[in-house]
């Protein structure tokens, strides 16, 4: 064998096995509900020239929804829907916020906390200016601004949860991303400057009125960590917090604490499957898992699509494939489809899930719609079921 056909040879050997290792998402069936019409519901319609981007959900214990978003991509806040049938209808309310809420930017988020005193407030944080802030105690009826966290920052609160798992005493804490310099300065600057992302995390002992010095809970180097999701084990002694990894070279990350936040563990990768943008997950059973995100598995037929993913928390924890994928929505975004995500999602008391997404959802003139769809996970148990005893 002549030196070329041997290093060539070598060269063909080392792209099967890479390509094998790239597209280990493929060992779990990919269903596919995104052409089912009828599962989806358009929020909120783009137009050739309104965009509208980047959605955030809470679910009320009756479930009713408050979801906010914003117009154009990182672009200025305002939009506020309700919906008082789990996401059937929906009911615009964008009056009912102050109107400084609309200079407010960049991907908002909201949450429902309870204080110590039983009263419920719904906040939604947004990136600029410094954590900016709404905040209603009536449900969502009105709204009044408070005064900026002033955090540094890249986005606002990506997740929330009690201190506590199941315990309501205004003890939260609270998890989002920002931008380190070179020379350790942390960067609130647009638009976004040099720098590391890094996954931070705050407290709040009274429901989200005042927050603690944030601290940082995840920095790799040579890696950008971000839009963390936090969540509880199903035996509630461990958190777990998923994080996007913005260099999309590798996979997505995780870290663990099991002391209520105050260490975490060294960050890990995720299994290909789970490997995405700005995950929002929700337990589906006792130990099931459902999570929706923007597809970023290397290699996968559905990258840069609206995907969700299903398996246990030990398969979260242990980097395993899960049971299977499913395409929720089709991207049609150009150059390239990877423009959609930043998930609202709700699993209602008859185990209904409702995932929506800000999504060009159609090969036309439009721009970005807010579009939601809905199932239950024992649908797509079911289409798995079938797909493999077609095999």
């Amino acid at each position: 064998m002549t030196l070329t056909r041997f290093v060539l040879s070598l060269t063909l050997v080392a792209l099967v096995v890479s390509t094998a290792r790239v597209l280990a998402q493929n060992a779990v069936p990919q269903l596919d509900i995104s052409q089912e019409i009828a599962r989806q519901t358009v929020i909120a319609q783009g137009t050739p020239d309104v965009y509208q981007g980047h959605p955030y959900l809470v679910k009320n214990p009756d479930d009713s929804l408050i979801l906010v978003w914003s117009i154009g991509h990182g672009g200025h806040a305002g939009p506020i829907a309700t919906s008082d049938d789990g996401g059937t209808t929906w009911k615009r309310i964008d009056a009912a916020a102050p109107e400084s809420f609309q200079k407010h930017t960049n991907c908002p988020s909201v949450y429902r906390l309870v204080a110590a005193d039983g009263a419920v407030w719904h906040w939604v944080f947004s990136s600029q200016p410094w954590m900016a802030r709404i905040v209603s105690g009536d449900g969502g009826k009105t709204w009044e601004e408070k005064e900026p966290l002033g955090f540094a920052n890249v986005m606002a609160f990506s997740s929330i949860i009690p201190k506590r798992p199941g315990v309501q005493d205004g003890c939260y804490l609270g998890f989002y991303h920002h931008r380190r310099a070179a020379d350790g300065t942390i960067l609130n600057e647009e638009p976004p400057q040099a720098g590391k992302l890094e996954v931070v995390m705050s407290e709040t002992t009274d429901a989200g009125f005042t927050w603690s010095e944030p601290r940082v809970i995840a920095s790799v180097d040579g890696k950008d960590l971000c839009e963390p999701f936090a969540f509880y084990s199903p035996d509630g002694k461990e958190i777990c917090c998923l994080m996007r990894e913005n260099k999309h070279k590798g996979r997505s990350m995780t870290t663990f604490s099991v002391d209520s936040g105050a260490t975490w563990s060294p960050p890990q990768d995720t299994s290909w499957e789970l490997t995405g943008d700005r995950h929002i997950g929700a337990y589906v059973g006792n130990d099931r898992l459902f999570f929706a995100f923007r597809d970023q598995a290397l290699g996968s037929e559905t990258r840069g699509d609206f995907v969700g993913w299903v398996g246990s928390y030990e398969d979260v924890k242990n980097a395993a494939p899960g049971d299977y994928r499913v395409r929720l929505l089709r991207s049609y975004a150009k150059p390239w489809r990877g423009d959609c995500g930043y998930p609202g999602l709700a699993v209602l008391k008859d185990g209904t899930v409702v995932a929506l997404t800000y999504i060009k959802y159609r090969d036309d003139e439009n721009k970005h719609s807010i579009v939601e769809t809905r199932f239950k996970v024992e649908e797509l148990d079911q289409m798995k079921k079938a797909l493999e005893e077609k095999k």
